[in-house]
């Protein structure tokens, strides 16, 4: 039985928002003073975080698009000159191709620097080994960044693995 299979009915990917994202807010917090983290899954953007799009480039026409389907956590740091931004994607399963560009699309649509896919499943070997043939296939939305894959060990109530690395 797969540790899918094994999981109770019950545990449904959006119980596992609130905690993610409080494991997020305490590293981040580690290396930032001025962030904003919410849940955004339900296509509700608060009004703090629609400030931080700039209007300049057409980019605020982004909520728009994120009617029909919105990253399941949205936030920001504020960096000295401007903010970056952070979507979160969780997967209550296993990793596949198609979550992957689920989380490129916010990224881009974000232009986030921390573009994040977490799976409360281990991190696909095949995935990983995918992403070093298929050099795209983890580019995010901000010049160079990727999309980090992790594992997020509920039981824990911790983040296990980062692929490639942590950004924080």
């Amino acid at each position: 039985m797969s540790q899918t299979e094994g999981k109770t009915r019950e545990q449904r990917e959006k119980d596992y928002y609130e905690p993610i994202k409080r494991k997020l807010e305490g590293l981040i917090a580690t290396k930032a003073d001025n962030f904003h983290l919410e849940i955004t899954s339900n296509r509700k953007f608060s009004n703090k975080l629609k400030a931080e799009i700039s209007p300049h480039g057409y980019r605020d026409m982004i909520f728009h698009f994120l009617r029909d389907a919105a990253p399941d956590i949205t936030g920001f740091i504020k960096e000295q000159y401007s903010s970056a931004f952070i979507v979160v994607e969780v997967k209550n399963d296993e990793i596949k191709i198609d979550d992957i560009y689920q989380a490129k699309r916010y990224a881009e649509l974000f232009d986030a620097k921390y573009p994040l896919l977490i799976s409360t499943e281990e991190i696909p070997e095949e995935i990983k080994r995918l992403s070093k043939v298929v050099y795209k296939l983890l580019s995010g939305g901000y010049g160079s960044e990727k999309i980090i894959l992790v594992h997020y060990d509920p039981e824990k109530n911790d983040f296990v693995e980062w692929f490639e690395k942590n950004p924080f």
